[in-house]
């Protein structure tokens, strides 16, 4: 959540500035500011509630940053989107957050555990504080070491900071510099000719620079137009050499797409496959590689899957298929509340962390929190480099490449693909699984992109005329059952992330232990009825729903339309491959028809009210 942008270079620090933070939107806010050294020294903000439209027109009102020049030409500035912890959504608590005198600016993503008590202390010294957040005391915190340039001060500052955060410092003092620090939450720098930019995130100096250099945890940046000089927290130096990102601009654009959603959702053939790819180069067996090892998963007594939202959604899935492929038992947890219970593991046990980003707070702390205790911790995740792959003994990566849509869609797919590929290696490492049954798994998983291919094509005008009919309806319900059932809560959660519809999603099988009292002749009922062992068990969950007149659209699988149609009103088929791999495909119809539904009701798919594409705060 939020969006980090700083720069040091020739080029005009408005262009730079905004642009950044438009391309760090997908990151969910409420607020933005900007800061830049003007001609006289003095650091200038502009600060707005709302989308960048509203900040863009307070600069123009401002007649711009008029970036500092330091007699070379280098302009200094930061900028920042809001997604409101502390304080509520007001233009006093957006950042940039500065000092007493106004000569300290920082921008900050993440939570100061112990700014209350920082906070009165500097209360006391004579600070004066004018927001209600807890990132503000960075900037007081910087200034009360006054006797020390800006690296020294930060460093001096973070000794005295708790809790997970980035954030970067500009002084007008010393224009032509900044000062970052990150401790647990996203930071890279972008270096260019002359120039160097840090953000949140890779997109926001991609239009400029495909030279990026990792920071890790506990490490200190000070940034200069020739390139950075990272330090340990305790003045160690660190070499790094940048790396050449692999996403051209082109690719984090909408591509002819309506939304970055509809991108995306038609993405995921190429993304499935390439999660796949060389992981699968031998007929009866997977491969991941001569540097993951194997020997913890051939020993594992349990498997513990800590996720948040699409995630764990995924990890349930992987229950399903890891317990049925290798007979492993399989457990699968909240992560922001597994961290905080007191959870019994051993050093058999193998805990996966499932985190799209990387860098989710609460399935980092899940990890870290089985680190303790002596389990083994996987990482599955869309980003490397990220915190969740240095927290882990081992990495697979879900390869979806860069998702810019809040909605999570191909991520999730990959992810999918990622429990299926565990599975099947789990159920060859523990003899559970013969070679012939192997063979035959693969071949069904080889076959799924080009069957998402095919589904996508002709899916259109089904799902359209569905969300058509029930786009203005207050309240659906979503129902599965077995692999079925994880299905039906992702595709309940991407219509309310999206439509904003009121929605809830059980086991078919527990409706009638409450959920049933909430149907009626107006309630579009969505099922997850593909060939499963438990298909006649939703068969029957769907007479009942009929005949309390609610309204039945069901996933089912392609040569059973004209069966399930005796118990539905509208189906949605989906290619034939093996049950345990339907879930793969039949999430597809669910999100196309969220997206119809939100873009029917008039709203923004991309940027849903009050959701952010990262979560790096509890």
């Amino acid at each position: 959540m939020c969006g980090i942008v700083g720069y040091l270079g020739p080029r005009e620090l408005d262009e730079v500035l905004l642009e950044g933070l438009q391309r760090l939107e997908y990151r969910g806010y409420d607020s933005a500011g900007v800061s830049g050294l003007s001609e006289g020294g003095n650091v200038s903000s502009v600060r707005a509630v709302g989308n960048l439209a509203n900040l863009r027109a307070a600069v123009e009102a401002r007649g711009g940053l008029n970036g500092y020049s330091n007699g070379s030409g280098v302009h200094t500035g930061i900028g920042h989107t809001r997604w409101a912890t502390h304080g509520g959504v007001t233009e006093a608590n957006a950042h940039p957050h500065f000092d007493t005198a106004d000569r300290i600016h920082v921008v900050v993503n993440g939570i100061v555990e112990n700014f209350a008590v920082l906070r009165e202390r500097l209360v006391a010294a004579g600070a004066t504080f004018t927001s209600e957040t807890d990132a503000e005391v960075i900037a007081h915190l910087i200034a009360s070491f006054g006797d020390q340039d800006l690296a020294g001060a930060v460093a001096a500052a973070v000794a005295e900071l708790e809790g997970h955060y980035a954030f970067v410092a500009m002084s007008a003092a010393e224009p032509g510099r900044l000062v970052a620090f990150r401790k647990e939450c996203p930071l890279v720098i972008g270096q260019g000719d002359g120039e160097v930019f840090i953000g949140s995130a890779i997109p926001a100096f991609l239009q400029y620079t495909r030279h990026a250099i990792t920071i890790e945890d506990n490490e200190i940046v000070d940034l200069r137009p020739d390139g950075p000089v990272i330090t340990t927290a305790t003045g160690t130096t660190v070499a790094r050499e940048a790396y050449e990102v692999e996403w051209d601009e082109e690719t984090a654009e909408k591509g002819g797409y309506d939304t970055f959603m509809l991108k995306e959702i038609h993405e995921q053939a190429d993304a499935v496959a390439e999660t796949l790819a060389d992981r699968l180069w031998q007929d009866d067996a997977v491969d991941f590689g001569e540097d993951f090892d194997l020997q913890p998963l051939r020993d594992a007594t349990r498997i513990v899957i800590v996720a948040c939202g699409t995630s764990y959604h995924a990890g349930l899935l992987g229950r399903y298929v890891i317990e049925e492929y290798a007979r492993v038992p399989v457990d699968v947890e909240v992560a922001s509340e597994y961290r905080y219970r007191s959870p019994v593991l051993r050093p058999s046990d193998v805990v996966i962390g499932i985190t799209q980003s990387g860098e989710t707070a609460d399935t980092l702390a899940a990890m870290r929190v089985a680190r303790e205790q002596g389990a083994t911790v996987l990482a599955v995740t869309n980003v490397m480099g990220s915190q969740a792959t240095r927290d882990a003994d081992g990495v697979l990566y879900t390869r979806a490449g860069l998702e810019i849509g809040v909605a999570a869609t191909k991520t999730f797919l990959c992810q999918l693909a990622v429990m299926y590929l565990l599975g099947i290696k789990l159920g060859e490492l523990r003899e559970t699984q013969g070679p012939a049954e192997r063979r035959r798994l693969i071949g069904e998983l080889k076959a799924v992109p080009h069957a998402i291919t095919a589904l996508l094509d002709q899916s259109e005008a089904t799902i359209k005329r569905a969300a058509e009919d029930h786009h203005a309806a207050d309240f659906f319900l979503y129902l599965g059952r077995h692999v079925g059932y994880p299905v039906a809560l992702e595709g309940a959660l991407k219509l309310k992330e999206v439509s904003y519809i009121a929605t809830d999603a059980y086991p078919a099988g527990e409706m009638k232990h409450g959920p049933i009292a909430l149907l009626d002749e107006q309630t579009p009922v969505v099922v997850v009825a593909t060939n499963s062992p438990v298909r006649e068990k939703v068969i029957s969950n769907i007479q009942e729903v009929r005949a309390r007149g609610a309204h039945v659209l069901a996933v089912v699988t392609a040569g059973d339309e004209t069966a399930m149609s005796e118990h539905t009103d509208e189906v949605f088929p989906v290619p034939l491959t093996d049950w345990t791999i339907q879930p793969l495909l039949a999430v597809i119809p669910l999100q196309l028809l969220a997206y119809e539904i939100a873009v029917k009701r008039g709203l923004n798919v991309d940027q849903p009210r009050n959701l952010a594409k990262t979560v790096t705060v509890e």
